[in-house]
């Protein structure tokens, strides 16, 4: 890869096998893949850089999962993450690297909190939340701020959807279709911010077969995670994830 060491490229790729895992996986392992690029890159050149890869996974994740899908509440949320996108472009053209960073960590920590929270109000947060309009407005927003910001909105989407008492197979195809509507729309922000160059897609050419082999490991190991397993392996990963990015 094009200028890069050989630990360099093992961090990449490593990257890369879990975007491809994370999609048709455990989506907020997804977060992994912002701190190990951030190991070989500047914040906002790893998130430029990683974007291609995730489109990649999604269109895989989108050819696997393309039934699992519930349209409903993914329409929903397209016109409130649209807002979060806005919000998070302009977060990156003004903040420096640290400070996004710490901001999209700091968000998902709130996030993941609140994921804790619902599960000990138990029937109370089910019958009222995740039918209120807001839930839906407040998980779209954040849903768009993440993604533009970090690539990591799989904390919220699985929030979201969980709060929807899908089933994981739905929560996978249902996100699939999500982040490649709103990855493909982020492609013409990240180029004007030169967050994506012939560079950044030299790299991104190496890593695709590394990315399939994700995809395909994370389908084999969906129908084997019992539901509990699941949801809770999202929310640890993401909690380290978080801290990661935060400190």
């Amino acid at each position: 890869m094009t200028g890069l060491t050989v630990l360099q490229i093992l961090i990449v790729l490593a990257a890369a096998l879990c975007c491809g895992f994370a999609k048709t996986g455990i989506a907020t392992l997804g977060i992994f893949n912002a701190m190990l690029m951030s190991q070989v890159f500047p914040a906002k050149e790893a998130v430029g850089t990683l974007l291609p890869m995730l489109i990649a996974a999604d269109v895989a994740a989108v050819l696997l999962y393309r039934r699992h899908v519930v349209w409903r509440h993914l329409i929903a949320l397209i016109p409130w993450a649209l807002l979060g996108i806005g919000c998070g472009y302009a977060l990156l053209f003004y903040a420096n690297d640290t400070a996004i960073r710490r901001v999209l960590g700091i968000m998902l920590l709130v996030l993941i909190a609140f994921q804790l929270l619902k599960d000990r109000a138990g029937a109370a947060f089910e019958r009222y939340v995740p039918q209120n309009k807001g839930f839906t407005t407040s998980m779209g927003v954040l849903a768009g701020f993440a993604t533009m910001v970090g690539n990591v909105s799989g904390v919220v989407m699985s929030i979201y959807l969980f709060g929807k008492k899908l089933p994981k197979e739905v929560i996978v195809g249902t996100g699939a279709w999500f982040y490649l509507a709103v990855n493909l729309i982020k492609v013409p922000f990240f180029v004007q911010l030169g967050m994506i160059t012939t560079r950044s897609l030299a790299i991104n050419a190496w890593t695709v077969p590394v990315i399939a082999l994700g995809t395909l490991a994370g389908a084999r190991a969906i129908p084997r995670l019992p539901q509990a397993v699941f949801q809770n392996a999202i929310l640890l990963i993401g909690a380290v994830g978080a801290l990661l990015l935060v400190l």
